[in-house]
């Protein structure tokens, strides 16, 4: 898969703005507040339909303007696919061959993109809402089935939850539609977390080699689903139905108590492991950002063999985050894999001895200048 070219039309602090992109690794260079993270944002924006920087699309219109449109064109194999969102008061557009998707479920996998931000070293040590947003937006571009059930089980936890709300205050006493949310955040909840737990199998397998050898071999990687609902490798999805009603029932009264839905998949973890210690509590620094790094190039080769095609890699500010044995390590990785696109303030000695012919970007104040001739 490869992003060929993008065009921003008020899309932040770009007014007008068309590029062209290399097969391979595509550098932007810049200080500050210039406008590089922008860029890699639109990307992902582009694929996701939403950023991972902000929860509101207004922001992503640029100053004093009513609507902002983020178009590209993605090549799978050998053919190319337009897409573009238009953002606007009225709500956002997304199309797909020039075709407007009723759905943004229609939309998303068009443009499978991994995100690699400095914040995504918190993955190991941050708040479990973290890491299920890191299952949700993965998986949901290898699986539409997967993103449909989390959509739908949102959609039901926040009614199940204005009810128990409801029951809290007093405003109604009968439990009959209570049974019939609970069944049913029972019925999708189920198939979210098999799924997830299918998904960190996969994970897990791809994700310990890369993990052994940055460690040189010394560390063995474990990823464990934590859930108040009993879920192990094997369990059927019948099974999971059973488990996880039970834990509502026992769960009813303190639900009621406090309005709120107590157990379900919006509540689980996920624990990382190196051998045999919590990595999150016991893990030094380095061992946190080896883990996360493993993580992020396993979910590379887990996405070409989930979807049939490599993923476009985005690296934010992130090089400078590692040191030069986790640098070599990633850049190895990518190189003449996958199609990658980095922001940085330079390069440094170890990137630019590694990556081999970038196109490069220079991006000052919004304005982009391409180098005529690439560095290696």
């Amino acid at each position: 898969m490869e992003l060929k070219s993008l065009k921003l039309t008020n899309y932040r602090n770009y007014a007008d703005l068309a590029l062209d992109f290399s097969e391979g690794i595509n550098v932007f260079l810049g200080e500050n507040a210039q406008g590089k993270t922008n860029l890699l944002e639109s990307i992902y924006v582009l694929a996701l339909a939403r950023s991972h920087r902000t929860s509101s699309d207004k922001d992503l219109i640029r100053w004093q303007e009513k609507e902002a449109t983020i178009s590209g064109r993605v090549k799978k194999n050998i053919s190319e696919t337009p897409l573009s969102l238009h953002f606007s008061n009225k709500g956002k557009r997304a199309r797909v061959n020039h075709l407007e998707q009723s759905k943004l479920s229609q939309y998303i996998g068009q443009l499978n993109v991994i995100l690699f931000a400095p914040e995504d070293l918190e993955l190991v040590k941050g708040a479990p809402s973290v890491r299920r947003r890191f299952i949700d937006m993965e998986f949901g571009q290898m699986n539409p089935l997967y993103l449909y059930n989390t959509t739908q089980y949102r959609r039901i936890l926040k009614d199940r939850n204005a009810y128990l709300k409801r029951l809290q205050l007093k405003q109604t006493t009968d439990t009959m539609f209570l049974d019939v949310l609970t069944s049913q955040l029972v019925d999708v909840g189920a198939q979210v977390l098999l799924a997830r737990q299918g998904f960190l199998e996969k994970l897990q397998k791809a994700a310990q080699p890369i993990h052994a050898t940055i460690s040189n071999q010394q560390e063995t990687l474990t990823l464990k689903y934590q859930s108040a609902v009993e879920v192990n490798q094997g369990t059927d999805l019948e099974t999971i139905k059973s488990a996880f009603e039970s834990a509502l029932m026992r769960q009813r009264p303190r639900e009621i108590m406090q309005g709120s839905t107590l157990v379900g998949p919006h509540r689980d973890d996920i624990q990382f492991i190196v051998n045999e210690n919590d990595v999150a509590v016991f893990g030094s620094q380095g061992q946190q950002r080896t883990t996360a790094l493993a993580i992020k190039l396993a979910e590379i080769d887990l996405m070409q063999q989930e979807t049939g095609e490599y993923p476009v890699l985005l690296l934010d500010d992130v090089l400078s985050e590692l040191d030069a044995n986790r640098q070599t390590h990633l850049l190895l990785a990518i190189q003449d894999k996958v199609q990658t696109f980095i922001t940085a303030p330079s390069l440094s000695d170890v990137a630019r001895q590694l990556i081999h012919e970038p196109k490069v970007f220079h991006v000052q104040q919004g304005r982009i200048d391409v180098e005529e001739e690439a560095q290696s």
